[in-house]
């Protein structure tokens, strides 16, 4: 899975594996990369005989979801620190880019026109009333500007609002609802209508935190994004999210999975973080979280801080910042319109952290130019390069110098496809997994395994083994699914021992439990994903696939 082309170059297949290795040991790797580059660029985007490159992504647009390739992982080398090279291959799947499955998700349809969709998703708890007025009074400023632009109907607005749990509190009237779908402007009457009646709960939650999660969840799945290729999400809340192992949590999703469903429905998500004295021993909490839940593809968050030392100053705040992320993508409906569209954004490092508006122009800039690749992808029908046999780099080679020790911006991130019934027996084997752990975790036992043995009989497993060899982890004593065994990519989960849960601390343990339900919650979710279920010609459902991220495997 090609990453979303925020903050990285396009990728290059190199015709060997020395041909790469070579590359990533020259001098200056940048300038090698930037060489290659320029002289596809001079020969018309074509790449030249005299490189060592057989192909490139496509240099101005992304890849059209409906034209993708696979490109099966063949051989791998982990030998160099922060990177990975793939060898792959690449297969046409040979169906004109439609799966006989997929339910008209492609961006737009045939309409070549770009549109965008911008949802609301405001906290509604008590003490947010000063940030519902200005959102309220933000969509009635931009429906009045849009009124006055010919592309008026290429925007639309929705508002999403949520609270936290009904049943802990059940005055709070709901955990997440759609105040209005999306709404042009010659439909303004129908959300302004809407919003009249959106106001702040009367009284207060059980937690400090809310169930924004519920909120994105609910915008993500309850509006009409169908018709808008560009879809943006803005989050406005002063609380942290509950956590996935929190039984209050209506998702029971991480930041993590929650990312990771966000990216299959293509909505880019701004985080907006009130910062304000009441929560302020939840502030850190809170900013990780949505750091995490926002974090692109450049390793940086799309999550605006918003200092607010009294509700009128913060409020202010968000009105300017939330303004400049909405009108900055009213302009790219305007240069698209035009013919023109925005340039790729410089990386400036600097170490002054930026006001609300900067970072909202940033973030306007970062998934502006990634939202115009997409379209012009779609648009162009753009598709991978056919090649045959090549060597990629996992991260983008030419900003590797400039990380200082930070972490590579990622250019592509494998991903394993599995059918409903492989889904379905890793999903059995997770939820055995996490009973055994919470009992162990409740009793203060140390002896995971013991537990587990009691699991593995209705696996159909030798509970003898986790006796015999407590050394093994979870994956070698054959607990997790098979299709998992030869990944060069492990996690906590799969290589969990006797040992490495015996020397847990409490709070390691509450987070391994938690990361289990994480994934259960995501499997959910892929389950009733009936759109992202890829046929490849097969008839029988129960043979279409599905790409689950490396980093969702367990």
């Amino acid at each position: 899975l090609c990453t979303d082309r925020t903050g990285r170059d396009p990728v290059l297949f190199f015709k060997d594996h020395n041909s790469i290795v070579a590359t990533c040991q020259a001098e200056s790797v940048k300038a090698k990369i930037n060489q290659f580059f320029s002289l596809i660029k001079q020969n018309k985007g074509q790449v030249p005989t005299n490189i060592p490159v057989v192909a490139t992504e496509p240099l101005n647009t992304q890849v059209s979801e409906k034209n993708f390739y696979l490109l099966p992982v063949l051989n791998i080398d982990i030998h160099f620190k922060d990177l990975r090279l793939l060898e792959v291959a690449s297969i046409d799947p040979g169906l004109g880019g439609k799966s006989q499955n997929n339910k008209s998700n492609g961006p737009q349809g045939d309409n070549p026109d770009l549109k965008i969709a911008f949802a609301f998703v405001i906290d509604t708890t008590i003490s947010m009333g000063p940030y519902i007025k200005q959102t309220v009074d933000l969509v009635q400023h931009l429906y009045n500007v849009l009124e006055k632009s010919p592309y008026a109907d290429k925007m639309a607005f929705a508002v999403v609002a949520f609270r936290s749990n009904l049943s802990k509190t059940p005055g709070i009237e709901y955990t997440a609802k759609v105040i209005c779908d999306f709404a042009t402007v010659k439909d303004r009457a129908k959300l302004e209508a809407a919003l009249k009646n959106v106001r702040e709960a009367a009284i207060s939650t059980h937690d400090v935190n809310e169930d924004s999660f519920a909120g994105i969840l609910e915008a993500a799945e309850k509006l009409s994004w169908e018709q808008y290729g560009s879809r943006v999400m803005l989050m406005v809340s002063d609380a942290g999210p509950l956590g996935a192992g929190d039984p209050s949590s209506k998702t029971g999703l991480s930041p993590q999975a929650l990312a990771d469903y966000l990216r299959t429905k293509r909505i880019y998500l701004t985080a907006v973080h009130i910062k304000g004295a009441k929560n302020r021993q939840n502030h850190v909490y809170a900013a990780n979280a949505y750091r995490e839940l926002t974090m692109q593809s450049d390793n940086r968050a799309s999550y605006i801080p918003i200092e607010a030392p009294n509700a009128s100053q913060g409020a202010q705040s968000f009105h300017r910042a939330a303004n400049v992320l909405a009108t900055s993508y009213a302009q790219l409906l305007k240069a698209a319109a035009t013919g023109r569209f925005m340039p790729k954004p410089a990386t400036v490092h600097t170490q002054k952290p930026l006001s609300p508006e900067e970072e909202a122009r940033r973030i306007a800039a970062s998934t502006g130019y990634a939202m115009q690749l997409q379209f012009l992808g779609n648009q162009q029908k753009s598709v991978a390069p056919t090649v045959v046999r090549a060597w990629i780099a996992d991260a983008d080679l030419a900003k590797l110098e400039d990380a200082n020790g930070g972490a590579p911006i990622l250019a592509c991130e494998p991903a394993v496809l599995l059918t409903k019934g492989q889904l379905s027996h890793l999903y059995q084997q997770l939820k055995l997994l996490l009973q055994a752990s919470e009992e162990a975790f409740l009793n203060g036992d140390a002896d995971l395994f013991g537990q587990i043995r009691h699991a593995a009989v209705q696996l159909s497993l030798d509970p003898k083994q986790f006796e015999l060899n407590p050394e093994r982890n979870l994956a070698e004593n054959k607990f997790l699914d098979e299709v998992l065994a030869d990944l060069p990519y492990k996690s906590q989960v799969s290589g969990m021992t006797q040992q490495d849960w015996e020397s847990m601390s409490t709070g390691a343990r509450k987070s391994f439990i938690s990361r289990l339900k994480a994934l259960l919650a995501r499997y959910d979710e892929y389950d009733h994903d009936s759109t992202h279920w890829e046929s490849f010609g097969a008839t029988n459902p129960n043979d279409w696939v599905y790409r689950v991220p490396l980093k969702m495997l367990p």
